[in-house]
Formats: structure tokens, sequence, C-alpha cells
């Protein structure tokens, strides 16, 4: 089983970017995690169904974040992260085929590993592993109780923007990345690097189907 469980971006003003979140999805911060300070990060995560959007922004020199803000020139899409039941034999799949493991966490309520963005193609992923499958412990302790969006009830997919589409799909086939993911070649920003460039919800009501909007330089699509 795998399962996309929360869609990170980055931005330069935090602030600005709850607010745009906010705005656009009827929704508040259910949890800011302290556990990011170890990334020199700062962060806000929304709930929308069981699944959640994460804004992080730096706040310490030489971040992973930082550096891809300034490759991209300004706010963009950061991470994907997904739910998965066989963690151990995934991790056995993904060395077979080269990727390379950036981070690692093993705490008594999840398991997750950070892939290297260079051996994925398209985003930074993270596998993760809950001890109770459909808890999230990155979304803190009471996230069921957080007022979900009212605008949109799940993420339904992402668009991975790449000069190279084709190259891409496959590479996340071989990954066994088994989910919705569309790839674009209008990839956004420089025109020649791999990105984070789309996400695609379902809208709560009919009359919101068809509406986009931006948030970090993302396209939000509600279907």
């Amino acid at each position: 089983m795998i399962a996309l469980r929360q869609v990170a971006l980055v931005a330069c003003d935090l602030d600005a970017a709850i607010a745009d979140v906010k705005r656009h999805l009827d929704v508040d911060v259910c949890f800011r995690d302290p556990g990011v300070a170890e990334f020199g990060l700062q962060n806000a995560l929304f709930r929308i169904g069981n699944q959640f959007l994460e804004i992080v922004s730096p706040v310490t020199d030489g971040t992973t974040a930082g550096r891809l803000l300034e490759k991209m020139g300004g706010d963009c899409g950061y991470m994907a992260i997904f739910e998965v039941d066989d963690l151990d034999a995934r991790m056995t799949h993904l060395a077979s085929l080269g990727v390379r493991t950036v981070w690692q966490g093993d705490f008594r309520q999840i398991r997750g590993r950070h892939l290297h963005p260079k051996d994925t193609g398209g985003t930074l992923v993270s596998i993760d592993q809950p001890h109770q499958p459909g808890e999230w412990h990155w979304a803190g302790p009471n996230w069921r109780e957080a007022m979900p969006s009212t605008i949109a009830s799940a993420i339904t997919s992402i668009t991975l923007g790449s000069p190279d589409p084709d190259h891409l799909r496959n590479r996340w086939g071989e990954l066994d990345i088994d989910i919705d993911i569309d790839t674009d070649n209008n990839y956004a920003h420089n025109g020649h690097s791999e990105s984070l460039c789309g996400v695609s919800l379902t809208a709560t009501r009919a009359t919101d189907r068809g509406r986009t909007f931006t948030i970090c330089g993302v396209e939000f699509n509600l279907n």
C-alpha cells in the first residue's frame, strides 16, 4: 500500500503563505511541528480530509529549502510524503535502484525516509510507515480534532514538471510509487529544473469544480 498523505511547499514569507491557504481553502493551521527545526525550518500544516498541506520556510542559512528557493527564484513546491505499510521492503527495492537516503527517522509513532531528489526526480520524496496505519505523527497528536478544509476534501494527485516528462514518469514507475502522478512539460520557473508544480484537489461543492488558484507558485485545481 502507498498513499499520498502530505504535500509540502516552501515559502520565503510563511505568514503570507498561511494567509493564502486560509483564503483559498477556508482552513486554519492544525499544527506547527517543532521537529522541523532540525532542518532549519518553521512550518504550518493544514488538514484536507485525512491528508495535509504543509508550508515550510527557512529560519537559518544553508538549508535545503533555502537553496531550492534560490534555485527556483521564489516560492515553489518542496516535497511529497507517502504513507506505506512495507517500508523495509520498499527501501530494499529502492536501494537496488541506487536511490540514496538523505534522512531517516525512527520514532515510536512513525518511521520515515527522505529519498535523494536527484535519484527520484521531480521533487523531494519521503516514504513513511506509521506504527498505527492511518495515523500521522507529522500532523501532531490532535489532528483528527482539527477542522478540515471546507473547500477541498482530498488531495487527489500532484503534478511534476519536467523538461523530459516521459523519463520522469518511467522513473517513478520504477520506484513503484504507483499513485496518480501527472507529468507536465510546461514546467515552472526557470524552464530547466524539475519541480512539484501542481496539486489537484477534490472539491466539496460542485460549484467549486474547475476553480484554480496559486499558492507558493504551485497551481491548485479543484475537481
